[in-house]
Order: C-alpha cells, then sequence, then structure tokens
C-alpha cells in the first residue's frame, strides 16, 4: 500500500486498515514459522506497510495537538 492511497483514507479506515494488516502479517510468520513460503519478501513488504499506517496514524495525532 502507498503512502499516497494511506492519505486519502480517514482515521478511522486506517485504523481498521491496521487492525487487518498486523493480522496479516501473523498469519504470514506463522506460515512461514511451519513451511517456508514462496516469497519471504512478502512478510518484509507487510511489516512496512504496517510501519506507513502507523506513522500516518501518528502524524494526525500530532497535527490535532498543534492546533
Amino acid at each position: 500500500m502507498k503512502q499516497k492511497v494511506i492519505k486519502e483514507l480517514t482515521t478511522a479506515e486506517i485504523v481498521e486498515r491496521l487492525v487487518e494488516e498486523q493480522q496479516h502479517l501473523v498469519k504470514l510468520k506463522l506460515n512461514h514459522a511451519v513451511s517456508p513460503i514462496e516469497n519471504p519478501n512478502k512478510i518484509k513488504e507487510q511489516r512496512k506497510t504496517v510501519a506507513r499506517l502507523k506513522t500516518e496514524i501518528r502524524s494526525r495525532e500530532l497535527k490535532e495537538q498543534a492546533k
């Protein structure tokens, strides 16, 4: 998920998406631990997506505090 797309979402949508992405990351890690997945780079991409979502939430919190 690109940063441009994330910025267009509302805060509630970002929080909802964050929960979904974190659950997906846990499933990927579990599947990889049981039997190696074809493309382990998917785990890396998923972690980055979660980080992007968290970053956007935090930046919105800071903007609200600055007001």
